[in-house]
């Protein structure tokens, strides 16, 4: 019994190579109509549990046999082994005549490494103290597997909490491992490129950060093939390991920015690829989302027109469900949003009526497959000089939030359908810390590349040697939190009403957000106007800040905003 099924093992693992190869060299008329489990779409899916599919390895075996015997493949074929055992690697002895196997040797990653070590809350990111660094990731000598066709991996699947996204750092290890090996020997100096296909052995699959399910060719059971797309690929290991350092953007000879590489892994090739195309030759697109109401129509024509008054002239995509107006989506228009309504996404893990309970709508963003990149902006944003360059860099890179976690109001993504499938499948599966969007994807991408704080700067001020709560110089961004500037009187930043609401407050970012509106057309202010509503809270905490004499005396200010005396119903 124990050796039929390492007979069959030997057999499916050495028809998946096969089939990993001469998906470069074959067209699908040479593949026979299987049972309903295989089929010759360019993704096929069989359930987790189906550890030994008999019934694919004995339709593939005559299939693969008579390929060998019309010798479709005119020489060997060389295949990487990375963390596989002996008897994945004995599957292939019975091919010696067209196979010819290497084991790829590198030094595992320390054991006293964590997560947080690559993920760490904070760096010095302006180098005032220290250079940032990121710990080591050890890589094997890449121009000792040259001319690798195959590479068959065995990816480690962690010891994650169950509901939480995986965070190994050797899992981590071996998928940068492979995708090294893939871009060093699929790009040649010569510009022809090589096909490299891997096949990765694991339940949980490989990491969809690094190894994307577009490239995904077949999953078997365990089993994962791959054809990755050479250039988004060395894109990601040229990026640090972590969030421990930023990747710095510079100009190259075309003036255009691309980003400077770190690299995990010296490549023998001098081949020079222009990675800035990853962004200049590709459709891409801000985009921002509003659902469940009107309360952010203002916030997202300020987003817009602080866009095009900071000289982007990229596309302005906005999605929104049925809650917003007619009226409203023409003033979005006029502000210079392509409005696209969606089918909104509750959030598995909200209460009922809690502001975030619709925030899975965000993850409708991936649907955006018209482009090739996408800078989401949350709406209470505004720009405050141009961020076009920023989208030189990868999904899914964001600034960071506490501990291991980013930010999610602003992001840079990758459209994807099978990823947007992917995530949709996994939404009450995975747990958000916050029951929102931000706790969910940082569980999907626990793989993530740091910007800059100042891109997401978040009107937040804790320090003490700050009374004023001056802003920082230099800010790409202001994130407005708490009451928003179009809820405030234009005078003030009405946050200083509320004791508890202080760390928010600040009128320097209050003047910047004002200044876009100001410098908007006229036919667009009529949308930040103040309800009757608005006007009695901004009144009733006006007068709770005079009646507890707060010592920073906003409440003393003579308001002078001409909304005050045209109320909106």
């Amino acid at each position: 019994m124990a050796s039929s099924k390492h007979s069959c093992q030997k057999l499916f693992i050495s028809s998946l190579l096969l089939l990993s190869v001469s998906l470069t060299f074959l067209v699908f008329s040479f593949q026979p109509k299987p049972d309903h489990e295989f089929d010759d779409h360019r993704r096929q899916t069989v359930p987790h549990h189906h550890k030994k599919p008999l019934s694919i390895i004995n339709t593939q075996k005559s299939w693969f046999d008579d390929l060998i015997e019309r010798k479709i493949f005119s020489q060997r074929i060389k295949i990487g082994f990375v963390n596989v055992d002996d008897n994945v690697k004995h599957a292939y002895d019975h091919m010696h005549g067209e196979v010819e196997t290497v084991n790829v040797d590198f030094r595992p990653v320390s054991k006293e490494l964590k997560w947080e070590k690559f993920f760490p809350e904070w760096i010095d990111e302006d180098a005032r103290w220290h250079e940032p660094s990121c710990p080591e990731v050890p890589m094997p000598r890449l121009e000792d597997y040259r001319d690798l066709d195959v590479i068959v991996a065995r990816v480690p699947c962690g010891s994650g909490i169950e509901k939480q996204g995986i965070r190994d750092v050797f899992r981590l290890q071996v998928n940068l491992v492979v995708a090294n090996l893939v871009v060093a020997n699929g790009l040649t100096e010569g510009g022809d490129d090589r096909t490299v296909s891997v096949i990765f052995i694991g339940s949980c699959g490989p990491m969809q950060e690094i190894f994307r399910c577009d490239d995904l060719m077949t999953h078997l059971g365990e089993y994962w093939v791959y054809k990755p797309e050479l250039r988004r690929l060395r894109q990601k290991v040229q990026m640090p390991v972590g969030s421990c350092q930023i990747a710095p953007l510079h100009r190259d000879q075309t003036g255009n920015m691309e980003i400077q590489r770190y690299k995990t892994a010296e490549y023998s090739t001098t081949r020079k690829l222009n990675d800035h195309k990853l962004y200049h030759n590709q459709r891409v697109a801000y985009a921002t989302v509003l659902h469940s109401s009107e309360a952010y129509v203002c916030g997202a024509i300020a987003l817009a027109q602080s866009i095009i008054q900071n000289n982007s002239t990229i596309d302005l995509v906005l999605l929104h469900d049925s809650s917003l107006s007619q009226k409203s989506l023409q003033g979005l228009r006029d502000a210079g949003w392509k409005t696209k309504q969606i089918q909104p996404i509750r959030s598995p893990f909200a209460r009922k009526n809690s502001y975030n309970e619709w925030n899975y709508s965000k993850l409708r963003l991936w649907q955006l497959t018209d482009y090739d990149k996408v800078i989401f902006i949350d709406a209470d944003l505004i720009i405050l000089k141009n961020i076009d360059k920023f989208f030189a860099y990868p999904q899914l890179s964001a600034a960071p939030n506490d501990k291991v976690l980013f930010n999610s109001g602003i992001m840079v993504i990758e459209p994807s359908t099978c990823l947007f499938e992917d995530m949709m499948s996994k939404s009450r599966r995975l747990m958000s810390y916050n029951g929102g969007d931000q706790g969910f994807l940082n569980e999907v991408f626990t793989w993530w590349h740091r910007l800059p704080g100042k891109l997401n700067y978040l009107k937040i001020c804790k320090r003490q040697d700050n009374p004023n709560h001056e802003m920082e110089k230099g800010t790409y961004t202001i994130h407005f939190l708490g009451l928003k500037p179009w809820a405030c009187y234009k005078d003030y930043d009405c946050n200083w009403d509320m004791a508890n609401r202080h760390i928010f407050a600040s009128d320097s970012a209050h003047k910047r957000w004002w200044k876009v509106y100001d410098a908007m057309p006229k036919k667009l202010q009529q949308y930040c106007g103040l309800t009757k509503h608005m006007d009695a809270r901004i009144k009733k905490w006006r007068g709770k800040a005079k009646n507890a004499n707060l010592p920073d005396g906003h409440w003393k200010i003579s308001v002078k905003d001409p909304r005050q005396y045209h109320l909106i119903d």
